[in-house]
């Protein structure tokens, strides 16, 4: 469907907002810890203790990111492709009614064993949703 490539579209960019502040807090992370080492045999125990402190605060705070970036990522995805299925889902059910169909299967999932060729009704679906022409190249 035409408007997958936008929806693509917008889980890349939300996706990537995510691995560029992932990026900056590594970096952070990584500069706090060649400091230091760098810097600890000068250090006052306080100091060193202090330091410690902030390192294994932000590692942790990596870890919660990590884990908060996948569940936001999770429901992105959903955002944007429910609106897509919701619209295939109604073109199918308009399709099935109008062509008398009691069952139609998802092929894909493996899960019909026999159908004649004159069940297939993606080209009616298509049609039905105004989708003309060859599917959009996968984005990579």
């Amino acid at each position: 469907m035409p408007e997958k490539a936008e929806a693509d579209k917008a889980l890349e960019d939300f996706a990537m907002q995510l691995e560029k502040q992932l990026q900056a807090m590594s970096s952070e992370y990584e500069n706090k810890i060649r400091d230091y080492e760098a810097n600890s045999a000068v250090m006052s125990d306080i100091i060193r203790q202090t330091k410690e402190g902030e390192i294994q605060d932000l590692g942790q705070r990596i870890q919660s990111f990590q884990q908060n970036a996948q569940q936001s990522l999770g429901k992105k995805e959903a955002e944007v492709y429910q609106p897509i299925l919701d619209k295939a889902k109604e073109g199918i059910e308009a399709v099935s009614k109008e062509g008398g169909y009691a069952y139609v299967f998802d092929s894909s999932a493996g899960t019909l064993l026999y159908q004649p060729e004159g069940d297939n009704i993606i080209d009616l679906v298509k049609k039905k949703l105004g989708i003309t022409g060859p599917p959009p190249a996968p984005t990579e």
